[in-house]
């Protein structure tokens, strides 16, 4: 495969199914940034994909050039600190906000940690705050490029949705090998 010229982001909120879009990303032939520090769990079996470094991408850069023709994970609130001087394509990962809370919750609880003290409506309220903010913001962004996929649709129409993000990213996706990543029995928590 040939070198891209820009680096593919996956997005999202948490559990809204980055993990799996990395996943369909690798194995359609783009190489994952990732440094496994995160491990497998009953949560992610097939991994989180997380990359340290983006966490600090406000204070220090220096990863961002070499993830040229990679496709790295980040929270959507880290995108804001991406350095203007690179290209990026962002696959952004929509998840009814029910499946995401209700997904929170059991890694939570599974993890044996709290949640915020906020009442699910009020954590809605918020995220969809959030989330009109980011819109704006990368609408007016030059240097991004965005599409966004539905969870429950790239469950249940895999193929096509992998075609979508094939001709978003240059046609350089294997969308066979990127739609066999799909594991659809993971898909636990449905509203």
């Amino acid at each position: 495969m040939k070198q891209l010229p820009f680096i593919t982001i996956v997005s999202g909120l948490p559990r809204s199914g980055t993990s799996m879009m990395m996943q369909v990303m690798e194995a359609g032939g783009i190489p994952a940034l990732t440094d496994n520090v995160r491990p497998k769990d009953e949560d992610n079996p097939q991994g989180y994909y997380e990359y340290e470094p983006v966490k600090k991408t406000r204070v220090d850069p220096s990863w961002v050039p070499g993830a040229r023709g990679k496709v790295v994970k980040m929270v959507y609130r880290l995108l804001y600190d991406m350095p203007a001087d690179q290209e990026y394509r962002v696959i952004f990962m929509r998840r009814n906000i029910d499946e995401v809370l209700a997904s929170q919750k059991k890694m939570l609880q599974r993890s044996g940690r709290q949640g915020a003290a906020v009442g699910d409506e009020k954590l809605k309220e918020l995220f969809m705050v959030e989330l009109d903010r980011f819109d704006r913001w990368i609408a007016a962004q030059p240097n991004f490029s965005i599409i966004e996929v539905d969870y429950s649709d790239m469950i249940a129409s895999t193929g096509a949705q992998c075609e979508r993000i094939n001709e978003f990213l240059g046609g350089v996706l294997d969308c066979n090998r990127a739609a066999a990543a799909v594991d659809p029995t993971l898909y636990r928590n449905r509203s």
